[in-house]
């Protein structure tokens, strides 16, 4: 068993979540800025991982972006959740609250 690879699929199995949690939180974020919030929580991401979900979620409806000069480089493009987004985001907060209730109670069977 590869105990990487392992972890590396728990963690790309909630990145989706937590990039439209850091978009509800920030409004509108450039994916630099992204990155370093999931880097500052110990998830680490490249960019060739998240440039290809942010495409994915905006071509789902659930992201949109806009773009604004950059006083130090080309244009820059910002996202944000959609009316969709937001709503994606408030099933996916209840099925990680549950799950974590879930793995919780499993994982702590033994401390009772």
């Amino acid at each position: 068993m590869n105990l990487e690879n392992t972890q590396a699929q728990m963690r790309k199995g909630i990145l989706e979540y937590c990039i439209l949690s850091i978009l509800d939180k920030k409004q509108e974020a450039y994916p630099s800025e992204i990155l370093e919030t999931l880097k500052d929580a110990k998830l680490i991401v490249v960019e060739g991982t998240l440039y290809p979900l942010l495409t994915r979620l905006k071509n789902m409806e659930l992201l949109s972006y806009r773009w604004e000069e950059s006083q130090s480089g080309p244009p820059r493009k910002y996202f944000a959740l959609t009316k969709m987004g937001k709503a994606f985001l408030e099933e996916l907060d209840s099925t990680w609250s549950e799950l974590s209730e879930a793995v919780n109670k499993i994982t702590n069977l033994n401390e009772k």
